[in-house]
């Protein structure tokens, strides 16, 4: 269970700051697959980078089972994300002078998963261990690394528009991919995007504006990445 309690963020001081989470309550069940949705500027990206603890809030606390990831040191909160948690983002983020295998070993090896060349097969890329990113399309690129970040084994995968720069054909297969493995792995997914339709494959869907949240809802039956719209 993730819960966040009170969460506040702002930047900036004076005139200038700006109050961009303005207290924030909500709970994730371990294994569920949670989307955040909201405009540009509605504070979606702040708050996913609060919970996976990229960023420190101002006040509150955002805690893991027992761990208040909040009141960790610097250290102590390092260690925590290595441990437990991965993260994808709209940019690939792969080093260039490595391979697809390499590149997804980077991964494997924070949790000494020697078994990461499953991951690559799970995503479709068997047969690309020896290309370079270079060499890639951009599905291919990301789905490498989806691969990379699963190969840590994370409790946790947090997603920051995984697939806003991907055509439909391919954004459906990544995401198809992602559902895959949750199944398969039983991690929870916490993801931001603008797409509302992808909400639609979440257990739960929270709705931001403005630095709160403004509805909360479930999913009584999820889709598939190929049964929503684009």
């Amino acid at each position: 269970m993730i819960k966040a309690s009170g969460i506040k963020k702002s930047y900036g001081s004076g005139t200038g700051k700006n109050e961009v989470l303005r207290g924030i309550d909500l709970q994730i069940a371990d294994g569920d697959f949670t989307v955040i949705l909201g405009a540009s500027g509605s504070g979606k990206s702040t708050f996913l980078n609060c919970l996976s603890g990229l960023e420190r809030p101002d006040s509150g606390s955002i805690q893991y089972g027992a761990v208040d990831i909040t009141a960790l040191s610097d250290a102590d909160l390092t260690k925590f994300r290595k441990d437990n948690i991965a993260f994808i983002f709209q940019q690939y983020y792969l080093l260039p002078n490595m391979t697809v295998e390499k590149n997804v070993r980077m991964g494997a090896d924070l949790a000494d998963n020697k078994g990461y060349g499953e991951i690559i097969k799970a995503v479709g890329l068997e047969d690309k261990m020896k290309k370079h990113p270079s060499e890639l399309s951009g599905g291919e690129q990301q789905r490498v690394s989806v691969a990379r970040a699963l190969a840590k084994r994370p409790n946790v995968l947090f997603l920051d528009e995984p697939t806003g720069a991907l055509d439909e054909q391919t954004g459906r297969q990544v995401l198809d991919y992602i559902c895959k493995l949750h199944k398969e792995y039983g991690f929870t997914i916490v993801m931001v995007t603008h797409n509302v339709n992808i909400a639609e494959m979440a257990d739960m869907v929270v709705k931001m504006n403005s630095g709160r949240i403004a509805e909360v809802y479930t999913n009584a039956a999820r889709k598939t990445a190929y049964e929503i719209g684009w």
